[in-house]
């Protein structure tokens, strides 16, 4: 088997984002090679010997044991496993929205483990992209409302977020949407917007949990190549996926079993060590 993703087939719509240009970036058509990730430079992301214990006692159950992983500027990291390996709760805990029984969580420098609530919420404004599996849009706001509301809520005016909001929505072949509530739109055209919020403004830790779930593949390349242009311009991500087609998007392919990283490998072997069943 190559070492290389198969490229995906080339969409026929020409107002579909995956059909406007070639390369690494919005429209991009392939996972093509790119320039390493800096590993010397300082992570976006550090896990330090991360544990999260829920219940106690004959209740107890060990959702991630010890784990360890830095993510770098310009780095996306495929996460993979079975059901109830710690996948979602890892990016729970990465995202500040939960915190760990032991170990440390740093975010651009701040230490969540240790930080106020008020601070580990302007991060998560300021600096974290999260994709929802059930997509978690606001029902009474319309896609661009939505969108827009990450970057308002941290201090930028309405009309400059609005007018962010709308170039998020395009970049997914949205904009049509912008002004249509959630009611309105289909699952797979909520999960798009669910992404373009994540993705609008700066954001330079960009979580995503299965965010091609509810998108046909052809859709789901054009997700993955505007998640893999952010983190070529310097943005850190994590992608949880049971796809492998998608895993390989990814510089990195971290494998969890009941709580514990049990392989890790780069891009250049992920296939093979994917069809060797390490995810299963």
């Amino acid at each position: 088997m190559s070492s290389q993703p198969t490229p995906p087939a080339e969409p026929h719509d020409p107002s579909h984002p995956a059909s406007t240009g070639a390369g690494r970036g919005p429209g991009a058509t392939a996972p093509t090679a790119s320039a390493e990730p800096d590993r010397t430079a300082e992570p976006v992301l550090s896990l330090e010997e991360l544990t999260r214990v829920h219940g106690t006692g004959a209740a107890e159950v060990h959702a991630l044991r010890g784990i360890n992983l830095d993510v770098h500027p310009g780095e996306l990291v495929a996460v993979m496993g079975p059901s109830g390996s710690g996948k979602s709760t890892l990016l729970t805990i990465a995202g500040g929205l939960d915190l760990p029984t032991s170990g440390r969580v740093v975010v651009e420098g701040t230490d969540l483990t240790t930080a106020s609530r008020k601070d580990i919420a302007a991060l998560r404004r300021r600096s974290i992209g999260y994709v929802f599996q059930d997509y978690n849009l606001i029902p009474a706001l319309t896609a661009a409302e939505n969108v827009a509301l990450p970057r308002e809520l941290d201090g930028v005016g309405s009309r400059r977020a609005r007018r962010e909001a709308l170039v998020a929505l395009e970049e997914f072949g949205l904009e049509q949407l912008a002004d249509r509530f959630p009611d309105e739109m289909s699952g797979g055209q909520q999960q798009r917007v669910a992404i373009a919020r994540a993705l609008v403004g700066d954001r330079r830790l960009v979580l995503a949990d299965e965010p091609t779930g509810a998108l046909d593949s052809e859709t789901g390349d054009a997700v993955l190549a505007l998640l893999r242009s952010r983190c070529d311009a310097g943005a850190a991500g994590i992608l949880v996926t049971h796809e492998p087609r998608f895993a390989a998007w990814a510089d990195r392919v971290v494998f969890l079993r009941d709580g514990s990283v049990v392989d890790m490998t780069l891009r250049s072997s992920a296939e093979s060590l994917l069809a060797g069943g390490a995810a299963q």
